[in-house]
């Protein structure tokens, strides 16, 4: 028997080769919290009817159904690379790095439709039994990095799912050493692409990956259940970087002319071999800074928040990943 808590729970993934169709988890992630439930889109029938105070029962009808939910990860030096590969919509597979035991995945943002997981959560009950809730059909709506000091480096995950079932055996979970990246690995880096450098004076950074995806593919035929979400919206990129002020042409004055810049936000761990580490990366073509004039709120050192949105500047990457690991496949 498990621990008869979210001590004994898990969440596990695969991914479908048919959009719904269960495949049995193979991947697992230590969260932080797996928050993933059931929608029921219920309608009541029933009018008028002669001294009738309560509409019945027997006339509430579910349509349609589906699931949505998030999950929170502690992004780790390995095994993180099948679920940036969703949320990106990239093919990317590991290069290995001159014949060492490091290999590099480029994850290029573009169209995820095709991408799809079952997703399954070990949800315990007080007496130790862990019951699976499993999900099929799932796509990555969203991803938010965030770190700050003191912090790790987190990925909140916000997911859709077509359908809930509750019938699967609960695969057991495995797991290898996940040791997560955390503010001590943090450079911020900004300039022109593919040439940044680094910058003082950052104390947290958030960066949020918003898919626009049309969720409600309901059709008759469809016994209630709807087909694989696709983009109908554009992609959005947005974030803010936590700054004390120290150096007034690296941010302010970016915010006051609006001028876009390259950013690099990259957590760089330890050595893997000769010269390559453990990274994630995240790259960002063009950024515009949304706010950040500087203020006094008293006698503690000048701070502000800086808000970002991120745009296409038509020549260079709108966004990408990259991941440096020891994985030989994504």
């Amino acid at each position: 028997m498990a621990i008869g808590s979210g001590l004994g729970g898990s969440f596990g993934y695969a991914e479908e080769s048919t959009y719904g169709t269960y495949v049995a988890p193979t991947r697992w992630n230590q969260v932080n919290k797996a928050d993933i439930k059931k929608v029921k889109n219920v309608v009541q029938g029933g009018g008028l009817a002669a001294s009738r105070l309560v509409q019945a029962g027997g006339q509430r009808a579910v349509p349609t159904e589906g699931a949505a939910g998030s999950v929170e990860i502690e992004v780790p030096y390995t095994k993180l690379g099948l679920l940036i590969q969703h949320l990106m919509g990239s093919a990317a597979t590991p290069v290995q790095q001159a014949a060492t035991a490091a290999y590099l995945q480029t994850h290029v943002l573009g169209d995820n439709f095709g991408k799809k997981l079952t997703g399954q959560v070990g949800v315990p009950s007080r007496d130790g039994t862990v019951r699976p809730q499993t999900f099929k059909g799932g796509k990555i709506l969203a991803a938010e990095f965030s770190c700050k000091v003191n912090e790790l480096l987190t990925a909140t995950l916000d997911l859709d799912f077509q359908k809930h079932s509750e019938v699967e055996t609960l695969a057991t979970p495995t797991y290898t050493a996940a040791t997560p990246f955390h503010f001590g690995n943090l450079a911020v880096k900004i300039g022109t692409y593919g040439a940044t450098a680094a910058v003082t004076g950052v104390k947290g950074v958030t960066c949020k990956i918003e898919r626009g995806l049309d969720t409600e593919g309901w059709y008759a035929n469809g016994a209630g259940l709807k087909v694989e979400p696709v983009m109908n919206d554009w992609v959005k990129i947005s974030g803010s970087l936590d700054i004390d002020y120290m150096n007034k042409t690296d941010f302010t004055d970016r915010f006051h002319t609006d001028a876009g810049f390259a950013m690099d936000l990259e957590w760089v761990g330890p050595i893997i071999a000769s010269t390559y580490a453990y990274t994630f990366r995240i790259r960002l073509g063009q950024v515009f800074l949304d706010d950040g004039t500087q203020g006094l709120d008293g006698p503690d050192v000048v701070s502000g928040s800086f808000p970002f949105t991120v745009q296409n500047d038509l020549t260079n990457p709108i966004c990408s990943i990259e991941y440096m690991s020891t994985d030989t496949t994504a």
